[in-house]
């Protein structure tokens, strides 16, 4: 389904594929920095806001990566991050005729990365505010990495299949 529908990008001269993606790159981006935004605004004051039974809103202010996990290491998250987007980006170009799965994949860890990093710094830590109990505080770039981790993972099952994972195929 995804393949089809997003197909018309494949179809798209490069130009129109890197500001597709810009674009895209931008409404995620924005998106996190809105709802961080928010979480520092109005929830630090509240604290905890239940939603469900299982979800609440919670203010959190992480100095870890993603999930809480390594605490107190911002600056060395700040250095891997630093290097992963030049990274993300080089595999954005090189990887431009894999399935849609692996593009939509680098798009959401990219996006995901960048919202972090900016947290780190202009705050010094990366402010988290989405709780489903019994699972750390995250937020949107956190939801991005990790849904782009997946997208990744199922796209190159899918080129692996296909006998294209490691092979080169022609650029356009």
């Amino acid at each position: 389904m995804l393949q089809t529908a997003l197909n018309p990008l494949a179809e798209k001269g490069w130009r129109a594929r890197v500001a597709i993606k810009s674009s895209c790159l931008a409404v995620l981006f924005v998106l996190d920095r809105i709802t961080k935004i928010w979480a520092m605004r109005d929830l630090k004051a509240i604290g905890f806001i239940p939603v469900l039974p299982f979800f609440s809103l919670t203010y959190v202010e992480n100095t870890g990566m993603a999930f809480g996990l390594g605490h107190h290491k911002n600056f060395f998250f700040l250095i891997v991050t630093s290097i992963l987007l030049p990274v993300l980006l080089f595999l954005q170009w090189n990887w431009r005729n894999k399935n849609l799965w692996v593009q939509a994949g680098l798009l959401l860890v990219t996006a995901g990365a960048l919202g972090n990093l900016y947290d780190r710094v202009a705050y010094g830590y990366v402010v988290d505010f989405l709780y489903i109990h019994y699972w750390p505080v995250f937020n949107v770039a956190d939801s991005c990495i990790t849904v782009g981790a997946g997208c990744l993972a199922w796209g190159f099952q899918r080129e692996e299949k296909s006998g294209n994972f490691l092979g080169a195929q022609p650029y356009n």
